[in-house]
């Protein structure tokens, strides 16, 4: 079991990988986060989260065949197991936090 917080962006990286399912590599990656979060991202910052995230035992990663556009190899990238635990907790804590606060945030059902 890996130790440490989940950072924001660590998050959602994770949630975009499971979105892409069998097609995360880095640039589907990338694209995935701006197109959900509206957030400026680079190849370069993403990559340094995976890394992360690997370390901690969230994600995994193999090297595959580009096919037959050719090219060079590509890294994807799965959530692990773990990594859908700490998931699942981090979603646990948000709700947690959140309840309650629709009428002070005005985004319950009277506002």
């Amino acid at each position: 079991m890996s130790r440490g917080g989940l950072g924001e962006l660590e998050h959602q990286t994770m949630l975009a990988l499971l979105h892409l399912r069998d097609d995360a590599y880095t640039a589907p990656i990338v694209e995935e986060l701006e197109s959900r979060t509206g957030r400026d991202t680079t190849v370069a910052a993403v990559y340094i989260v995976l890394r992360r995230l690997e370390e901690k035992g969230w994600v995994e990663s193999e090297l595959r065949d580009p096919g037959p556009e050719g090219g060079r190899d590509r890294r994807y990238f799965a959530v692990t197991e773990d990594g859908i635990a700490r998931l699942r907790r981090a979603r646990e804590a948000y709700a947690a936090l959140w309840d309650g606060l629709e009428a002070t945030l005005g985004t319950g059902k009277g506002a």
